[in-house]
């Protein structure tokens, strides 16, 4: 069997973290919806899913942890928005498979 090149291998294991992150329908939404605006607070996010807080709260530290979406502390609220970047990333890993 031939071996897999160090970059595509490091893109396969990327891909696999990134797909793992989306791979709720609720984190789909989160993503969605935060691609439609330029940030959200965390209680605009539970307003439009049909999910309680803590749910939510679940959900955004798994794409949090995964580079997608990105948290700012704005006083007492947590101000959340997409990581351009690593959604274009993930955008050209699918379109390369």
């Amino acid at each position: 069997m031939p071996s897999v090149p160090e970059d595509e291998l490091e893109a396969n294991i990327r891909l696999a973290e990134l797909a793992k992150a989306i791979a709720h329908p609720a984190r789909v939404a989160i993503v969605r919806l935060l691609m439609r605006q330029d940030g959200c607070i965390v209680g605009d996010i539970v307003d439009e899913l049909p999910l309680a807080q803590s749910t939510v709260s679940q959900h955004l530290k798994q794409l949090k942890n995964a580079g997608l979406i990105r948290g700012e502390v704005d006083g007492p609220r947590v101000c959340y928005c997409i990581e351009p970047g690593v959604v274009m990333l993930l955008k050209a890993l699918v379109k390369g498979l």
